[in-house]
């Protein structure tokens, strides 16, 4: 408890973009949010008053750091499960706790799990060796089983050789079918420890080299039995899996099913529309759920929700503050949110959220706006 406001210390693990904007809504709230960055330009500690520096793998620096903190929570899925468990033996509360977040971390465990739950998801198969492949049939989606965000771990593979060199290295790894896509979905649930719960729409994610590049909610031409099959496999994991906080759904729609790819248990890109497109963002519904206060209304506050992620672009160019200006004047509506982060090409560096009524205006939009911040054209 902070003496000076009588109100929650949160921790978050992590100093990425995640915690700079769960620290803006830990402000209205009133709450203090603690931050243990890598370092000091990290996105959320250039920002925020309470960081803390140190590694999410030393049990040092997380000791000192959940000291007071009447929850700790997460930024990323990298801290170590052997860690989160001196943290509980400790005495501080961990929420998502070990058991819900193993499932986020570790793609085998997360897909013997949903198999268990009997859960739609496409087939898969462990791979221990390069016969492993050939006998799952290819071509086929490899992935790492930990590690991998943004493309990242993710492999086409059409020739079992490829693999060698990872398995070589020990690299745990699985293989998936190819899923013939219609698009992606995701969908977010929000979980108290005493069990509320608050699904957000729906929406529409776009992936460009393995990196959202746009969202769209609601998801366009979404049926209600689609919409209702999102809802209950989002519910259904939150609870098996008992998840606290915030947790995100990334889906295959694939005209006649919906599978699941992917879990998230922290504020995810899918849902920074929410900031401006709902009346409680994922980043407060966040707070409120791993502190276990009611959780609020998700209703969009706009018709139609468009967010564009702004990726780094190649150097040179107008300076960023003039690309900022010259996307004001241009669309005075666009919402910026920058994370106050070094620009390398193809880095998330920021995001613009527009709203309205008009999807393919409202993308069209979006997408000029990430191209002025990206590259001032």
């Amino acid at each position: 408890m902070d003496d000076r406001t009588q109100l929650p210390i949160v921790g978050m693990i992590g100093g990425g973009q995640l915690a700079r904007m769960t620290h803006q809504a830990a402000i209205a709230l009133g709450q203090s949010l603690r931050v243990l960055a890598a370092s000091p330009d990290d996105s959320a500690a250039v920002v925020a008053n309470d960081v803390r520096i140190g590694d999410h793998d030393d049990p040092t620096a997380l000791a000192e750091f959940a000291a007071g903190c009447e929850v700790v929570t997460f930024d990323h899925e990298h801290v170590p499960q052997e860690r989160i468990h001196e943290l509980l033996r400790a005495g501080h509360v961990v929420r998502p706790g070990p058991e819900a977040l193993r499932f986020a971390q570790d793609k085998l465990a997360m897909r013997r799990r949903l198999a268990e739950l009997d859960l739609p998801m496409p087939r898969w198969a462990p791979v221990d060796g390069a016969d492993d492949l050939t006998k799952f049939g290819l071509p086929c989606v490899v992935k790492t089983a930990t590690g991998g965000y943004d493309g990242k771990g993710v492999f086409m593979v059409d020739d079992p050789a490829r693999i060698a060199p990872m398995l070589a290295d020990g690299v745990r790894l699985l293989a998936e079918e190819r899923v013939p896509l219609v698009r992606e979905l995701a969908v977010q649930i929000a979980r108290s420890p005493s069990g509320e719960t608050r699904v957000y729409p729906v929406v529409e994610t776009v992936q460009r080299d393995g990196i959202c590049t746009e969202v769209i909610a609601p998801a366009p031409d979404l049926s209600a039995e689609r919409n209702a099959e999102a809802a209950r496999i989002a519910e259904r994991v939150a609870v098996e899996l008992d998840v606290t906080g915030i947790l995100a759904v990334e889906l295959f729609d694939t005209g006649d099913r919906l599978l699941i790819n992917e879990l998230a248990m922290r504020p995810h890109n899918s849902g920074h529309w929410t900031i401006e497109g709902t009346v409680t963002s994922q980043f407060e519904q966040h707070l409120r759920a791993v502190l276990d206060y009611p959780l609020g209304e998700v209703a969009m506050t706009a018709p139609v929700v468009v967010m564009a992620n702004v990726l780094g672009g190649e150097p040179g160019g107008p300076r960023l503050d003039e690309r900022v200006q010259r996307l004001l004047a241009d669309d005075p509506a666009a919402r910026v949110h920058l994370y106050g982060k070094a620009v390398r090409p193809g880095r998330k560096i920021g995001h613009v959220t527009i709203a309205g009524d008009d999807v393919d205006g409202l993308r069209k939009r979006a997408r000029h706006a990430a191209a002025v911040l990206r590259d001032g054209s």
